[in-house]
């Protein structure tokens, strides 16, 4: 693992439309947080993580699940419309005033239970002072230049990239898509532009089995299955 000072943020917004109270519904008999937290103190002393949170129930939560919770999302960060990127600004905002001394952010979402401390220690390995972020991916169930499709101007498929020409999927170039499990930040990136509009990301690449996404009840089913694996 590269030496670097992390900073990890753990975003866990109050509201929830798909899964009411999301980040602290029951998985396995632990609250879905917990997978997170445990996997970030495994990784870094309490004054390196953060949990910006709105909801006391979700501080509570984390309290017992042995992360101490010191700062507290501002309430104009909690509504459906909150970037990503501001929430993270604001709890960085928060650790400069604290002193902490960090040279990279880590962003793990608890609706990711099935991370490894492992897949956190990879993506963080990747990371260098010169690209602005390093990102979990798992590799794409379509991929554009075999499965995916547009249709043109006369409303006829075409494959999304490429001639149309592969005829085995194991022949195609690989294709990704984020799953939402690890993210290295660049601090001076994130300040300067939307995530989204990094130039340099680097993937790190998780298996499908650790990347499912906890955003409707069968995630949750989902999940529970392959912890018992």
């Amino acid at each position: 693992m590269q030496n670097i000072k992390p900073l990890f943020i753990i975003p866990a917004r109050g509201g929830s439309k798909g899964i009411p109270k999301k980040n602290i519904a029951p998985l396995n008999g632990r609250p879905l947080i917990d997978y997170t937290i445990q996997t970030a103190l495994a990784l870094a002393p309490q004054s390196r993580i953060i949990l910006s949170t709105d909801s006391d129930e979700i501080a509570d939560t984390a309290r017992r699940c042995g992360l101490e919770v010191a700062y507290r999302r501002p309430d104009a960060l909690a509504t459906d419309t909150a970037g990503s990127r501001e929430v993270i600004l604001d709890a960085m905002d928060w650790a400069d005033a604290q002193g902490v001394d960090y040279d990279a952010v880590v962003l793990l979402q608890p609706t990711s239970p099935l991370r490894s401390v492992e897949d956190v220690e990879n993506a963080m390995a990747l990371y260098t002072p010169d690209i602005d972020m390093v990102v979990s991916v798992t590799e794409a169930r379509s991929n554009p230049y075999y499965n995916c499709f547009e249709t043109d101007a006369d409303g006829y498929l075409h494959v999304s990239k490429g001639d149309g020409m592969y005829t085995r999927r194991q022949d195609v170039p690989p294709a990704y898509e984020y799953n939402g499990a690890v993210y290295v930040i660049n601090p001076q990136s994130i300040r300067d532009m939307a995530m989204g509009a990094f130039p340099r990301r680097v993937p790190s690449v998780m298996p499908a089995e650790r990347s499912v996404d906890i955003d409707a009840p069968v995630d949750l089913l989902i999940a529970a299955h392959l912890l018992h694996q």
